[in-house]
Order: C-alpha cells, then structure tokens, then sequence
C-alpha cells in the first residue's frame, strides 16, 4: 500500500519550492525596509548632532542660547526618575506575579484578572498620566515631583513587568517544583531557592526592556505637568525635575536651527542610555539563562 503518491507530489512541488522563495524574499524585504528606516534615522540623527555633542553640552543646563545649552539637569532627572521606577514597579510586578502564577486559585476570578492585566499592557500611555495627575499628584498632593512622576511611570510599565515575569515564572517545568517538594521545602523555599533563580533570566529582561520604554517616554510626565526648563539638579524625589524626552521636546519646539541640531545631540544621548539599558538585558539573559 503506497501512502505517498510520489507523481502528485512531483507536481506540487515546483509550485510550493515557488511560493516559498516569495514569502521568503517578501519577509527578507520587510526586513530590510526596517533596518533601512533605522539607517536613515541614525545618519541624519548622527550627522545633524554630533557636533553638538561635547562635554559642556553634558555639563551645562538648558539655555536659551543654543550654543550655552545642555542636557544635565534632563540627565541627571532622567537617572531620579529610574531611582523610582525601578524599585517600586520591580518589586510591585514580581510580586505579583509571584502571587498570580504560585498562589492565587485558578478560577474565574484569577483568569479575569490576568486578561485585564495584558490588557493594561496596551493602553495608551497618556490614559496613565491622567491617572496619575489625579492620583498622585492632585489627591497625594505631590505636585509635580520626581515621586509623582516616579509612580506615574511605575504604572505604565507594571503590567509590562507582570506579563513578563508571569511567562517566566511558567517557563519553569514542573519537575523543579515537585522535586523540591520532595526534599521537604515548603512553598516559598521553593519559589525562593527553585522557581525565581530560574526565571531570573526571562524576569530581568522584560523588567529592564519596560523600564527603557519609561526612560522613553513623553505623554505621561507632559499630563503630569513635568517642567521643560530647568536651570537647577533635584536634591529629593520631592523636588521638581525634568527628563530627557521632555527637554528634547522643548529644543524641537523651538524654530531656530541651532536648537535642532542641539535637540539631535540629546536624542544621541537618549539612544545611547537605551541602547546601554537594553544591552544590560542581553547580558543578563546570557549569563544567567539556564536550561532545563
């Protein structure tokens, strides 16, 4: 009994091998388009920029003379503000995921607040800077701190952090656990000594990866009411303070020329505070990344 029809597939075959070196010069183009966007982005971002890029420009505070102006009050309340972000949504986001993933029962109940958590992952950016204008710094009466911003920011990224650090805790077999149980540890031995070791990698990635999206961006602190000029460093998290995006928004706001090519010098150095960020994750994940 022959199972496969050796002419039919000879047939077929000329026309599947076609349809494959489309889709696999159509996924190449695709490809190619991005990183050509990406390109052209970088040269003109580099050649308007560069040469505005110096120490006294890391050194200086804003100014309206776009030869005096600099980006270290921006600078330095960028790294306030991640003095905030990273400890309370870290914290808030692993915890509970730890929560969801190891304790909580699963029902209706849990599987209800799961969706709605992904779904906080995709709203708007601006929908958490009203939340966070009428939260915290209108009903705390934090005014427009690093605090108040600081939050802010911690509840865009927390459901980022969550779904993160829920796949990970998952990607954790089974075996681990049970084998844990078998020596006699209890549930939080085994989720302290077994089940976060394991997931570190996949849980510091995501955290890292959300909090370059918060060092990002813009919508938020602007609805908060985050300054664009300041000429002075924060002392506190009570302080007031501005941010990269926000001081890179005021120079492309303005319509001499000069500015825009300060503006290119800032958004270098936002790039390469990301790209510094994202490449912490990449580390992190190879050293520390384990297979089961």
């Amino acid at each position: 009994m022959k199972l496969i029809n050796k002419s039919h597939v000879a047939k077929k075959m000329p026309a599947r091998l076609a349809v494959n070196t489309i889709c696999k010069g159509l996924f190449f183009l695709a490809t190619l388009v991005g990183l050509l966007v990406l390109a052209i982005l970088f040269y003109r971002i580099f050649t308007q920029g560069i040469g505005s890029l110096n120490g006294d420009f890391l050194q200086n505070f804003a100014s309206r003379k776009p030869e005096e102006a600099g980006i270290k009050a921006a600078l330095i309340g960028s790294i306030w503000l991640m003095v905030v972000v990273a400890p309370v949504s870290l914290l808030l986001g692993v915890g509970t995921a730890i929560y969801l993933e190891e304790y909580a029962r699963k029902n209706w109940i849990t599987t209800f607040i799961k969706v709605n958590i992904s779904n906080l992952a995709g709203v708007p950016s601006i929908v958490f800077g009203l939340l966070g204008l009428t939260v915290f710094v209108r009903a705390l009466a934090l005014d427009r701190s690093i605090l108040a911003a600081g939050l802010t920011m911690s509840l865009l990224v927390l459901p980022v952090i969550i779904v993160a650090a829920q796949e990970a805790i998952r990607a954790v077999p089974r075996d681990l656990r049970e084998a844990s149980f078998g020596m006699g540890a209890t549930k939080w031995q085994t989720i302290l000594k077994v089940v976060l070791p394991a997931a570190i990698p996949g849980i510091l990635t995501g955290g890292i990866l959300a909090l370059s999206r918060a060092i990002g961006e813009t919508a938020p602190l602007v609805v908060v009411g985050i300054p664009m000029f300041i000429a002075f460093l924060p002392q506190t998290v009570m302080d007031t303070f501005t941010v990269l995006p926000m001081q890179i928004y005021n120079w492309t706001s303005r319509p001499q020329e000069e500015f825009q090519q300060v503006a290119a010098a800032g958004i270098i150095v936002l790039l390469i505070l990301l790209i510094f960020m994202n490449s912490i994750a990449v580390i992190i994940r190879n050293k520390f990344q384990k297979r089961y």
